[in-house]
């Protein structure tokens, strides 16, 4: 079992990283509660993560908090959340609102997420009712949630596009993709910044 990577960033997007350890480079699959949370390329990061071997695929999933990637174990122990959607769960929700989202028994805001109907959301209210309190420190992680990288940064070309790829990715329709994207979007807005906006505005902070 992998637990826990550190090493040099090399590429990011807002599904997937690239960490060279040792030599060797390891693609890790993230969700974008994540992807807010990593440096630039070329700094050193430490992922917490799940290994996943299956008959057809081996999968590395990372997580800037361990809270979340032991949310995400818990997640796929639910009857059909696969790696898939659990990593689209934790794209529009971290582990504290989940956990919020879980004791509030609101399933209007799981719905709202890609992947997951009104069966599924009351699906993962009834099993995860059982399951939060195995998570340590539910609303005052010991181990700090990284901060996000620091502001200020010139919007790279074509930002909006980039983020409307990104939320497609994670299961929004193309049009809706672009429709609150541009709802969001104001002049000097990175993708990061688009994508966490957006995805704020899709799902209410509420949860």
């Amino acid at each position: 079992m992998i637990g826990r990577i550190r090493g040099v960033l090399i590429d990011k997007s807002p599904a997937q990283v690239l960490v060279e350890c040792s030599g060797l480079g390891y693609e890790v699959d993230i969700p974008f509660t994540t992807f807010f949370h990593l440096p630039e390329p070329g700094e050193e990061v430490t992922l917490h993560t799940h290994f996943s071997v299956r008959e057809d695929a081996q999968s590395l999933f990372g997580f800037a908090a361990r809270i979340d990637r032991d949310l995400f174990r818990l997640l796929i122990k639910v009857n059909g959340v696969g790696p898939k959607l659990a990593l689209a769960i934790l794209s529009g929700l971290d582990a504290d609102q989940f956990i919020r989202c879980v004791e509030a028994k609101d399933a209007n805001s799981l719905v709202k997420l890609p992947g997951v109907g009104k069966k599924t959301a009351e699906r993962l209210l009834i099993e995860m009712a059982d399951r939060i309190g195995q998570l340590e420190g539910q609303f005052a992680v010991a181990e700090a949630r990284p901060a996000s990288p620091g502001g200020g940064s010139v919007a790279e070309p074509r930002a909006e596009d980039e983020a409307e790829s990104a939320l497609v990715a994670l299961g929004y329709k193309p049009q809706e993709a672009a429709k609150v994207v541009s709802q969001v979007a104001s002049d000097g807005m990175t993708r990061e910044e688009l994508i966490r906006q957006a995805l704020k505005s899709m799902i209410p902070a509420s949860a």
